[in-house]
C-alpha cells in the first residue's frame, strides 16, 4: 500500500510539472512569436491541468495573433467566465469582436438588471464565496456586540453594522451561485462557420431566416439532434447545425 501511495504521489508530481512545463514553453514560444507552437502547448496545458483563466487568456491572445478570430473570442469568453472582473480580458475581447462581420445591437436591458449583472461580474466564484464567509463571521461578531455590550452606542453600531454585513453576505451568496450556474450550465456559444444561414426549423429544408458569420456570440435555447436553436443578442431566433458552433 505504501509503495502504491508513493507511486501515485510521484505520478501526480510528474503530471503537475509536465503541465507547468507546457505553460512555460508556451509562454516562451509566444514571446518568440512562434504562435502556432504556443497555441498547441496552451491547449496541452489545459488538457493536463484543467481550466485556467490565465491560460485561456494567453490562448486567446495567441489565436488573435494567428488571425483566428472565432477561436480568440471563444477563449477570451471562457477566461471571462472564470475571471469576470478582469479588465484586460474584457478589453482584448472587445478588440477581437471588432474583427467580426456581424455588428448586432443588443436588446436593451432594464437598468437595474444591467446594474445587478455588472456588480455580480466584479468578482468570480471564489472571491464572492470568501466575501460571503467573511461578512457572515463579521455579522456574528456584530450580534455578539449587540447582545452583550452595555453601551448603547456599541449596541447601535453592532445592530446597523450587522444588518449591513448580513445583506452583503446574502448578495455575495447570490452572486456566487449565479457565477457557478453560468460555469456549470454553459448556454452560450461562438459561431465557427465562416458564414452560416440560420433556418426557421431544425432541417436543411427550413426557411432561410438570416445569415451569421464566425465569431458571433449566440445563446443556445434548445437542442434537437444535430441542430441547436439559438438567439442572437438582438433577439433573432433560428436553428443552426451543432458542428458550426462551439460552446463557451
Amino acid at each position: 500500500m505504501n509503495k502504491l501511495m508513493i507511486f501515485l504521489s510521484f505520478l501526480a508530481v510528474v503530471c503537475s510539472v509536465s503541465a507547468q512545463s507546457s505553460v512555460e514553453q508556451a509562454n516562451k514560444a509566444y514571446s518568440e512569436a512562434d504562435y502556432a507552437q504556443a497555441e498547441q502547448l496552451y491547449k496541452e496545458a489545459i488538457e493536463q491541468e484543467g481550466e485556467s483563466a490565465e491560460v485561456y487568456y494567453n490562448l486567446g491572445n495567441t489565436c488573435y495573433r494567428l488571425n483566428k478570430t472565432a477561436s480568440s473570442i471563444l477563449y477570451y469568453e471562457r477566461a471571462l467566465l472564470l475571471d469576470p472582473g478582469n479588465q484586460d480580458i474584457r478589453f482584448n475581447l472587445e478588440m477581437a469582436r471588432l474583427k467580426t462581420v456581424d455588428k448586432i445591437e443588443p436588446v436593451g436591458e432594464f437598468f437595474l438588471t444591467k446594474w445587478f449583472g455588472s456588480l455580480r461580474d466584479v468578482y468570480g466564484i471564489s472571491q464572492w464565496s470568501r466575501t460571503a464567509v467573511i461578512t457572515f463571521l463579521l455579522f456574528i461578531a456584530c450580534l455578539y456586540l449587540f447582545f452583550f455590550s452595555r453601551k448603547i452606542t456599541l449596541k447601535k453600531t453592532g445592530f446597523f453594522a450587522g444588518l449591513a454585513f448580513i445583506l452583503i453576505c446574502l448578495f455575495a451568496n447570490i452572486f456566487a451561485f449565479q457565477q457557478k450556474k453560468r460555469l456549470m450550465e454553459r448556454s452560450t456559444a461562438i459561431i465557427f462557420a465562416p458564414t452560416t444561414t440560420i433556418k426557421s426549423s431544425p432541417d436543411t429544408s427550413g426557411t432561410d431566416l438570416f445569415i451569421l458569420h464566425e465569431g458571433t456570440k449566440v445563446e443556445i435555447k434548445n437542442q434537437l439532434g444535430e441542430w441547436n436553436e439559438i438567439e442572437t443578442a438582438g433577439g433573432d431566433v433560428g436553428w443552426i447545425k451543432s458542428n458550426e458552433i462551439e460552446i463557451i
